[in-house]
């Protein structure tokens, strides 16, 4: 993987939780348990986004400097990614070849504010663009602000669809551990990323749109189970950290299905979810 990018910034919510009308109004209190549920998931998977992108810089760069590009504002996602104080090491004689990001055993403070320690360990079979290449992700002792990763991320190159786009099969198989005993968060997932614009220029990243289908499913931190579906291709624009647009179902286990809708409007934080005809306003983290 000498060029290009593994990033599969799927940095969204996902909504999980009972929510409890009584009559014609909605229950806050049920609101606001639903609302804990979804950033339980977002955690998830945004930690397991994070992860691809620090990777990315080091494949790239050979080291990660978390966020100090020039214009590396809170929503853009086209700064350097990672941390000084981690250090990067290749293994280029193994097959496949390894790349180690050691963030120490002690925490360090990264500048997109988050503490992060242990390792990432990266392995790949060729190189990011090429047909049949398999990247594998695995963690050891790692945390972030004091919540553990454990699990695997595997990406795979499919080749060129139909229309001549790159398509990448993302599987996920996942935990956070969350800080202070307050539960684990799993996460399964099997994720389709067509590359729509920007495969020409391997080493830009803000100039990358990918369309993302698929599915996924695990439990929250209070070990309820979920299943969910991409019912409209989520669009994501590389120099923004939000889908720009598309929807997902989430099916929680004998509850109603929850639409979450990342509307239309631009790079913004703002998104709602739908519950049996109620529709709720949510900012994404």
């Amino acid at each position: 993987m000498y060029a290009k990018k593994i990033s599969i910034f799927i940095a969204a919510s996902v909504i999980c939780s009972s929510l409890l009308f009584t009559s014609c109004k909605k229950d806050s209190t049920a609101k606001d348990a639903d609302t804990e549920a979804a950033e339980n998931n977002a955690l998830a998977e945004s930690s397991f986004n994070d992860v691809t992108t620090i990777s990315d810089q080091a494949a790239l760069g050979g080291s990660v400097n978390m966020r100090v590009a020039a214009d590396a504002s809170a929503s853009r996602e086209d700064g350097s990614l990672g941390s000084g104080c981690a250090s990067v090491t290749f293994d280029t004689v193994s097959t496949p070849h390894i790349i180690t990001i050691d963030f120490g055993s002690a925490n360090c403070l990264c500048n997109d504010g988050r503490n992060r320690r242990g390792k990432i360990i990266l392995s790949y079979t060729g190189r990011y663009k090429e047909s049949g290449t398999i990247i594998n992700i695995s963690f050891s002792n790692y945390f972030v602000n004091d919540n553990q990763l454990t699990g695997t991320k595997k990406i795979t190159n499919q080749g060129p669809n139909g229309a001549g786009n790159l398509v990448y099969k993302i599987e996920v198989n996942g935990q956070v551990i969350k800080a202070n005993g307050a539960g684990t968060v799993t996460w399964v997932s099997t994720r389709y990323r067509e590359w729509l614009a920007g495969a020409n220029t391997p080493l830009v990243l803000n100039d990358d749109v990918y369309s993302i289908t698929g599915n996924a499913s695990g439990t929250n931190a209070n070990g309820k189970s979920y299943t969910i579906n991409i019912t409209k291709a989520l669009i994501r624009k590389m120099n923004c950290r939000w889908f720009e647009s598309g929807t997902l179902d989430v099916t929680p286990d004998g509850k109603p299905t929850r639409t979450l809708d990342y509307g239309n409007t631009g790079c913004d934080a703002n998104a709602t979810v739908t519950i049996l005809g109620y529709t709720f306003p949510i900012v994404l983290r």
